[in-house]
């Protein structure tokens, strides 16, 4: 069957709103709608399609669960116990090619960077309102193309697989809806170059919200793609532009617990919109990893053992261990997914720093890293190593989707440390093509330029 991405169509309304519009299946998911582009003629416009890009992004399927598990229920943070059926496959890495979560998340990535494309392409001179609001806007849409595709990157391409093909890297809507892949070397340079365009055009002096990309969101995700893509100097430059802001700052340990359940925190740096009307309900975080009601991911007892009694990172408020059940009960308490979600916290940035500093023999790389345990009632490191880093990053980030692709970012492959682990007991060796999500069967068959993955 052939897919065709269900775009958001302009409707009369008082405002200008989009829904999801149902179309005979006809092409492959880069397939768009042609009647969106010629209905937009404002900024107002453009703030529509900006909140339904948001909007998509926010997804279960995409960061509201799905991305942020992807990173954490195969590496030896967690897994997927199957009570309900969740991420039994993601835990086993053994996709196979019509996979819903491969296919779930790809379509949703698209449909995210199909209304960043909307808005990128849109003629400002013939757009009425103001023309720094419109690059604004256009900023937060390069910044998004780029993060989203970063993300379609890491699962789908091949770099840690053993091959050389990314994902397509789509710029304008409406184009070729029939592409190829793109290298990873591409890739990467496409998505360098939209966090830079995006820097150029964002105002701060519109940076009124952190459920908006701001200038320094920008430089926080570019933070992480540098550190992902190991060009210290640009990670090191990205993420002070952060710290020289002096807009935010690290969770103490007496307010570490309440900045999980408090939106716009002074930690937090981006965050995705929920509320008590808009929001995930038992398809959120809460519920995958603390519900009754799924309750899918469990944390292994090896990531629990990590810390020292009194951190507060494994307080009661934060863990709870029922007979050998481990569990992720602090971050995304609720179970309702009806609180923001932070999406860029103050301390990723600070431990990106301090990796880039390292990896630039900076005596200063150890200060930045104690900044950490030193808010969380930990020990402070005497010395720092990669391992050390990635240690405390493991502690610090947990559940929020970066193991995995640390330990894959600096050539690891996934261990088997706990029995309760689903995949192979020899482990998952770097290089394995289990390591990259199988492009979507539907389009591959509906697309004949569109090479599948190795192992699929």
């Amino acid at each position: 069957m052939k897919k065709i991405f269900n775009l958001f169509i302009i409707c009369t309304t008082t405002l200008l709103t989009y829904t999801a519009c149902s179309t005979d299946d006809l092409e492959p998911t880069l397939a768009q709608e042609e009647a969106v582009e010629t209905s937009v003629n404002s900024a107002d416009d453009l703030n529509s399609l900006l909140i339904g890009m948001y909007s998509y992004m926010a997804d279960d399927s995409f960061y509201g669960r799905d991305v942020l598990v992807y990173g954490d229920a195969r590496t030896d943070n967690a897994y997927s116990n199957g009570s309900s059926g969740r991420f039994i496959t993601i835990s086993r890495m053994d996709l196979i090619s019509t996979d819903g979560y491969a296919e779930e998340t790809w379509q949703r990535a698209y449909e995210a960077i199909a209304n960043a494309n909307i808005i990128i392409g849109a003629d400002t001179e013939s757009l009425e309102g103001d023309l720094t609001t419109i690059n604004h806007y256009k900023a937060q849409a390069y910044a998004a193309r780029a993060l989203v595709h970063f993300e379609l990157l890491k699962l789908y391409g091949q770099e840690h697989a053993g091959g050389t093909l990314g994902i397509p890297y789509i710029t304008k809507y409406k184009d070729d809806i029939y592409p190829a892949r793109n290298t990873v070397a591409e890739v990467k340079a496409a998505i360098a170059d939209d966090f830079t365009t995006a820097l150029s055009l964002i105002s701060s002096s519109l940076d009124t919200s952190k459920e908006f990309i701001t200038k320094e969101a920008i430089y926080g995700f570019q933070s992480r793609f540098y550190i992902y893509t190991k060009n210290w100097t640009a990670a090191k430059t990205a993420a002070y532009n952060v710290i020289n802001s002096a807009k935010f700052s690290i969770a103490t340990t007496a307010n570490y617990v309440s900045t999980w359940s408090t939106d716009g925190s002074a930690n937090s740096i981006f965050e995705l919109a929920y509320s008590d009307v808009d929001k995930l309900g038992n398809t959120g975080l809460g519920e995958i990893y603390n519900g009754t009601a799924y309750g899918d991911i469990e944390a292994l007892e090896g990531y629990y053992n990590l810390f020292e009694p009194g951190d507060i990172r494994i307080s009661s408020s934060m863990f709870t261990i029922t007979g050998n059940v481990y569990r992720n009960a602090g971050k995304f308490p609720s179970t309702q997914g009806d609180t923001n979600l932070s999406l860029l916290r103050y301390e990723e940035v600070i431990l990106n720093y301090a990796e880039a500093l390292f990896n630039l023999n900076d005596s200063n790389a150890i200060t930045y890293l104690n900044m950490i345990p030193a808010n969380r009632n930990a020990t402070a490191y005497t010395s720092i190593s990669e391992a050390i880093i990635l240690k405390e990053r493991q502690k610090e980030l947990a559940f929020e989707g970066f193991r995995f692709w640390d330990l894959l970012r600096t050539g690891q492959g996934i261990d088997y440390v706990d029995s309760k682990q689903t995949f192979s007991s020899s482990g998952v060796a770097y290089g394995s093509n289990d390591l990259a999500f199988p492009i979507p069967e539907d389009e591959v068959n509906a697309n004949t330029n569109m090479v599948q993955n190795d192992g699929y």
